[in-house]
């Protein structure tokens, strides 16, 4: 059996740094190891409009979006399949089978659905289709075979999920489904990074955001309004390194060489938290070093970006084959999922022999 990915986004928005830290230069990283027999990369619109059921032009309207800021980063899709959800049907098929397979009660009790849940104000109001997001992910993991999911520490739940899922269908029907493996990031900085706000999650609703498509004037404006240590306020007070926003963006994308180019009165970064924690450091001179830097990783992005914009039909035509090549895919594990269940009625020959044997007795 060959080692392959599954993995995704919700087309709900422009990506920014934190989808660019926590998943795709990871993504692009794994794309060019070598080490994958087949990658499969989701713009999981049918996801995004269960709890956009409401509002679903703003899902329609950034599948394009979503492609585009792949391809800008790196994403190859002669290594990469890169599809859209709903245009597998076969996903849909396998989730309503999955269903079965797992209560209500136990939906409830999945962290990461509880936490949604609460972000979203839904209460007692919940989706169904939201409600079963994580069969809904089983299903996807599962209809490629996929081995490797690579998530975060918060997502964790929902791959125990699709584990008791595949535990539940081999145990009843055979072993023929996939158990997936999470694939957690080396290090706490690839993990998650807050907002500019200080907040723990940069997100598009907090407005907290520096998009992967923001101009050097945006990124400057947003990095000045970062929160770096309250107490901070003369120069010359000590500074706190800790919490302090600017610098975990920089613990994440400064290099040596970045104090060569910007600011090389310093050697590294340990000299520069350095004199920031005895104090005799602004503000300012750290937002600024660190605006050119964000600068720098975001300009090939945002002009890669541009140039596909101009060949538009190019995008479309990898979303297509993507697509084609999942559906090919998924429909194997589609049909022996039935043909294990034994709702296979066209398909299986031995079918009405069956049947003809049962009423003749």
């Amino acid at each position: 059996m060959g080692k392959i990915i599954l993995t995704g986004d919700r087309p709900t928005g422009k990506l920014h740094l934190g989808h660019y830290v926590g998943s795709l230069k990871n993504r692009v990283k794994l794309q060019n190891s070598g080490e994958y027999d087949e990658i499969y990369l989701m713009i999981a619109d049918s996801q995004a409009l269960t709890d956009n059921f409401d509002n679903p032009r703003k899902v329609r309207d950034n599948v394009l979006e979503v492609a585009l800021f792949y391809l800008a980063c790196g994403i190859d899709p002669n290594k990469t399949n890169i599809f859209i959800q709903s245009q597998v049907p076969a996903l849909t098929e396998l989730t309503f089978y999955y269903m079965n397979l797992v209560t209500v009660a136990r939906l409830h009790r999945n962290p990461t659905v509880k936490s949604e849940v609460k972000l979203r104000g839904f209460e007692e109001s919940i989706p169904s289709g939201f409600l079963n997001y994580p069969v809904s992910q089983a299903a996807d993991i599962t209809a490629f075979a996929a081995t490797t999911i690579p998530v975060g520490d918060d997502q964790l739940p929902m791959i125990e999920q699709t584990r008791e899922i595949v535990h539940s269908f081999n145990r009843i029907y055979g072993e023929i489904l996939v158990e997936p493996k999470e694939l957690l990031p080396e290090s706490n900085k690839e993990k998650r990074l807050p907002g500019i706000d200080g907040k723990a999650k940069m997100s598009k609703s907090l407005g907290n955001c520096i998009y992967l498509d923001d101009s050097d004037e945006d990124i400057n404006k947003k990095v000045m309004q970062m929160y770096t240590d309250p107490d901070h306020i003369k120069v010359s007070d000590p500074g706190k390194v800790e919490g302090n926003v600017v610098f975990t963006y920089l613990d994440v994308f400064c290099k040596d060489s970045h104090f060569d180019t910007y600011l090389p009165e310093y050697k590294n970064l340990d000299e520069l938290k350095e004199h920031y924690t005895k104090g005799g450091l602004g503000d300012v001179v750290i937002k600024r070093f660190l605006a050119k830097i964000l600068c720098e990783v975001i300009k090939p992005i945002r002009e890669k970006r541009e140039e596909l914009l101009q060949n538009l039909d190019y995008v479309y035509d990898v979303l297509k084959q993507g697509t084609e090549k999942a559906n090919e895919k998924a429909t194997i594990t589609l049909n022996r999922v039935r043909e294990q269940m034994g709702i296979d009625y066209f398909e299986n020959s031995k079918f009405l022999d069956e049947m003809k044997e049962k009423f003749n007795k």
